[in-house]
């Protein structure tokens, strides 16, 4: 893959972070690590690279959507999830320490392909957990694993949306918790990024070249809902997801098959 080919495929990634703080696709911005985890990969970076310059963009994005639900959340469910939260946030950097390029390919391909497994069977999920009132039972350990698998690829999504989603909250409010806990969560992490070498000045110049695609993507988001079946869409990008997670499990030699 040619420098020019890398940049612009990490470009197209970080544009699904803005198309999925406009509310389009779910979980769409689950794509935009394991692709930019290859792009970069290919150009000789660390896993380590694109997690850490994602983290600002993914800060700028949860501004956009943070301002449309402001003091529009659940006190109890960020009570009983953010101190679970700090705890995986910590578990999650030290990771980076101990695991090699290649086991973290290998985490954040299994976190993909996992989220898009956890997308077919949700609804079965949600209705054999029925409903329940926020406590510590369920929080801390959905924290936990939250603060754990968002930094190890920005892939808290499935453990919230576990948490969140049964407790039937009205929907703004539940929007508005929603979009506060992955806002907490991205800034909770911001510091240990940052000591910990995972956030560097070459990622944060990085992160500001990239920053313009952010607002474009909340553009395309809305342009994109108002003209194209969610539904079809969504199926489209689960398919890549799914794709680009078992290419960084398997490391497949795509080139060779190509020949």
């Amino acid at each position: 893959m040619s420098e020019t080919t890398a940049i612009v495929i990490a470009g197209l990634a970080v544009l699904f972070i803005g198309i999925s703080k406009a509310g389009l696709g779910g979980g769409l911005g689950m794509l935009t690590t394991p692709v930019c985890v290859l792009a970069f990969g290919a150009l000789g970076q660390p896993p380590a690279y694109a997690i850490g310059m994602l983290l600002p963009l993914l800060c700028a994005g949860d501004a956009f959507s943070l301002r449309h639900y402001w003091g529009k959340w659940h006190r109890a469910t960020l009570k009983f999830l953010l101190p679970g939260v700090v705890v995986g946030v910590l578990i999650g950097v030290r990771l980076f320490d101990v695991l090699s390029p290649r086991q973290l390919n290998m985490a954040i391909g299994a976190l993909a392909v996992a989220f898009v497994m956890f997308q077919l069977v949700k609804e079965w999920v949600f209705a054999a957990e029925g409903q329940f009132t926020p406590g510590w039972g369920v929080g801390l350990p959905c924290g936990l694993g939250a603060g754990i698998t968002s930094s190890v690829a920005h892939g808290a999504g499935p453990l919230v949306a576990v948490y969140l989603i049964p407790q039937r909250l009205p929907k703004e409010i539940y929007m508005g918790t929603h979009i506060l806990i992955f806002t907490l969560i991205n800034w909770i992490k911001l510091p240990f990024f940052v000591v910990n070498g995972i956030i560097t000045r070459e990622t944060f110049w990085a992160s500001l070249c990239y920053l313009p695609l952010i607002p474009v993507g909340v553009w395309l988001g809305l342009w994109l809902n108002r003209r194209f079946s969610e539904r079809v869409f969504v199926r489209v990008i689960y398919g890549l997801t799914l794709a680009a997670g078992a290419q960084l499990v398997f490391n497949f030699d795509l080139v060779g098959w190509l020949r």
